[in-house]
């Protein structure tokens, strides 16, 4: 089953939805594409990849995943992956990759994962700032 890639803004978020397999082939082009054209288009809070309907990863998948995240660090913009199916699991944990690319249940933990994060940033700069001051 090949690639199939959904893109959708939701407020702060751009979410991309993928169904089929996640491996080397010419739709795997299109998923960089996509994130692209997503972040050129705004700055999003996020990237949310939803990936529950992966059905099978292999190295050049995952490599993708690698370069979405530098596309992400470049526009500083969050990565998460959700719905993230064992097979996919287990190799990001293999590899270490699960530390790097952070994973939620669903969409909306993914949100609220965003959320979270910014609300920590906020208030580390508010400590930082007090302790300058």
């Amino acid at each position: 089953m090949p690639l199939s890639i959904t893109s959708r803004p939701d407020r702060n978020f751009y979410i991309l939805t993928l169904t089929g397999q996640l491996t080397l082939g010419p739709n795997l082009k299109s998923l960089q594409q996509l994130a692209r054209t997503a972040l050129e288009s705004g700055t999003p809070d996020a990237l949310i990849v939803e990936v529950g309907g992966v059905k099978y990863t292999d190295s050049a998948g995952l490599g993708e995943l690698t370069i979405l995240y530098s596309l992400c660090m470049r526009k500083q913009c969050m990565l998460i992956l959700a719905g993230v199916p064992n097979q996919l699991r287990q190799m990001l944990e293999l590899t270490r990759l699960d530390a790097l690319l952070p994973s939620a249940s669903d969409t909306e933990a993914a949100k609220r994962m965003v959320k979270s994060h910014a609300q920590k940033q906020k208030n580390l700069e508010e400590t930082r700032d007090s302790d300058e001051s």
